[in-house]
């Protein structure tokens, strides 16, 4: 029989324990997620109950907080039936009832979440943006309020690509989700005056920061990525993997307006880590040229002659949307569209 110490390093026993941690984990998240959903289906029914016995009996105010009191005796383990939360449910009810398209989503994300959005958001479609995205990506709580302070919203559906024409089907619309028009960097600690070796060094001190403000989907890969062509060396400003996606993405920092020569360095790049870094099974890499600032003709008419999937974003050190981009976001039916792509899987 062999010994427990060879057992434990064998590489057989180490891949059969791998194999049930994420068996056990698996499990876990789909107990959770039930559970979830069933206090969702609970708060859903408090809240319309309340709702249909105010409107048949014309009760006031005085309903919510008697049941508040009632239900905290009845069950004093369970927390959640305070009169604030009761009154949550009310509007939880209230604001989706009428809304097909987002009853059935709304047990997929936790109540704190919801809490969140029905706070902050007040536009329906806005709702349902940040519903689809903390679950598909798996937002925590810290990194929705980050996300819906920072207008992701809105800087996602303006943003500036090419990958209609630059990318297979299967990715495009979750590629276009994955770059913002604009990146809040307010976490920075820089002076007026700063260089692009100043301002990547900066990013990279707060990485993690920065992750969460691009997306909190990707995985730092490196900064000065080498690449050797021909001969010759060259470097990618910083260079990350979307694990979704499950592609490279190389990140370009530009601290003055757009100019569109940076896309052709930015073509060149992405070939070369199609051709010598992406794997086989991976989708083809994408290329954000990161700017202070851009003019949107010019963008424009750059990457509708590139070949290769880029966006063109610019950074700020503040959260606040110029007016006259909210002017720019798609009308209702095409963000709407737009949202059917963010799918639960």
């Amino acid at each position: 029989m062999m010994k427990m110490s060879r057992i434990i390093g064998n590489k057989e026993y180490r891949a059969l324990l791998q194999e049930i941690k994420q068996r056990v984990y698996k499990a876990q998240y789909k107990a959770l997620k039930a559970v979830n959903k069933e206090l969702i289906g609970l708060y859903w029914d408090i809240g319309k109950m309340i709702v249909e016995r105010q409107k048949q009996y014309c009760w006031g105010k005085s309903i919510v907080e008697n049941l508040a009191k009632d239900l905290q005796l009845e069950f004093s383990g369970i927390k959640g039936f305070s009169v604030q939360n009761l009154w949550y449910m009310r509007q939880f009810y209230l604001e989706y009832n009428k809304n097909q398209k987002l009853q059935p989503l709304v047990g997929e994300i936790s109540w704190t979440k919801h809490l969140i959005i029905m706070g902050r958001c007040k536009n329906i479609l806005e709702r349902e943006f940040y519903i689809r995205m903390t679950r598909k990506f798996g937002w925590s709580k810290n990194i929705l309020i980050h996300q819906v302070d920072n207008k992701t919203y809105e800087k996602m559906l303006i943003n500036q690509t090419n990958f209609n024409k630059t990318l297979p089907a299967k990715v495009r619309n979750q590629a276009k989700l994955a770059v913002k028009d604009e990146y809040t960097f307010d976490f920075l600690e820089l002076g007026e005056k700063y260089g692009e070796a100043e301002l990547e060094r900066a990013l990279i001190n707060k990485i993690n920061r920065f992750l969460v403000e691009i997306g909190g989907i990707f995985t730092f890969m490196g900064n000065q990525f080498r690449l050797e062509v021909g001969g010759k060396e060259y470097f990618i400003d910083i260079l990350l993997y979307h694990r979704r996606l499950k592609c490279l993405v190389a990140i370009e920092l530009k601290i003055g307006e757009f100019k569109p020569e940076y896309a052709g360095k930015m073509q060149f790049y992405l070939a070369a880590l199609d051709d010598l870094i992406k794997a086989k099974d991976e989708n083809p890499s994408i290329g954000i040229i990161l700017c202070k600032d851009k003019n949107r003709m010019i963008v424009e008419y750059t990457l509708r002659e590139s070949k290769k999937p880029i966006g063109v974003a610019t950074y700020k050190m503040t959260t606040r949307l110029p007016e006259n981009l909210k002017q720019e976001l798609p009308s209702p039916e095409q963000i709407a569209g737009l949202l059917e792509e963010i799918p639960f899987d």
